[in-house]
């Protein structure tokens, strides 16, 4: 089995917030990877005493017991556990019902001798790649569904769509979101290959168009997840008068891609 990770901050001065893991069962069948984006809240008070950074490590390392401890609980089951706990180590101390308290964006994939399951939560990536070469991407689109005066502000977002039946959703303290998750199950035969990427990463596809999935996936197997952040920091560096033009937020972004092949 080959794994790689790379995770590079989007500013060197600011805390990563994305978590990125992979987890390999002691019995040594299967494996589980976990990714999530931390979403940087707008200056002001989010009602937590915790900064996001601290909330992707604690949900992520739920997640990542949980995908190899209980292999019986669908991934659906796992997240919605993992943001309970969560929730409750710090519910006694912030105020876990404002829009902003600390969230992100969320991939698991687990797999066995038998079966891939995998779960996405908003705007990051998930590339399935089959024993032809094909691939194909999981991605959880509602949140390019929401009109762009919707996002106009912080503000607005938080109001409408943030969280909200018709707008987008993300892990933040209710654990009942889990099933708003895009999920499902393949064949192990069918999958020889698999990456999740952060939007920090894909923007190499989806803001610059640089290229399609199948050739991300090519990038990756061939020149590894370094190779694709550095490309990324380049195109954002040369572009940085379009960034609102591309929607870019940030002018970088934290970027993080797990690659694993078995």
């Amino acid at each position: 089995m080959r794994t790689e990770l790379v995770s590079e901050p989007g500013d060197p001065g600011r805390p990563n917030e994305d978590f990125a893991s992979v987890g390999l069962p002691a019995s040594g069948q299967g494996g589980s990877l976990v990714l999530l984006d931390g979403v940087t809240p707008p200056p002001g008070d989010d009602g937590c005493l915790h900064s996001v950074a601290w909330f992707s490590a604690r949900l992520g390392g739920s997640l990542t017991e949980l995908s190899v401890s209980r292999r019986d609980l669908p991934l659906s089951e796992i997240l919605s556990q993992a943001i309970r706990r969560t929730a409750e180590a710090h519910a006694g101390s912030c105020d876990l019902s404002h829009p902003r308290t600390p969230q992100a964006t969320v991939v698991v994939a687990r797999w066995s001798a038998e079966l891939v399951e995998y779960l996405v939560l908003s705007d990051s990536a998930l590339l399935l790649e089959s024993p032809a070469g094909e691939v194909t991407p999981v991605l959880d689109g509602r949140l390019d569904l929401v009109p762009r005066a919707w996002l106009a502000t912080d503000a607005i977002a938080d109001a409408t769509v943030r969280n909200k039946e018709g707008g987008f959703f993300t892990a933040a303290a209710d654990p009942s979101v889990a099933a708003r998750a895009v999920t499902g199950v393949l064949p192990r035969a069918e999958v020889r290959a698999l990456a999740a990427l952060t939007d920090g990463a894909t923007r190499w596809v989806e803001k610059f168009e640089e290229g399609d999935w199948g050739e991300l996936f090519t990038l990756l197997r061939k020149e590894g997840g370094q190779a694709l952040v550095d490309r990324v920091r380049t195109l954002e560096r040369d572009d940085a008068e379009n960034r609102v033009r591309l929607r870019r937020s940030k002018t970088h972004d934290d970027a993080t891609v797990v690659f694993v092949e078995y």
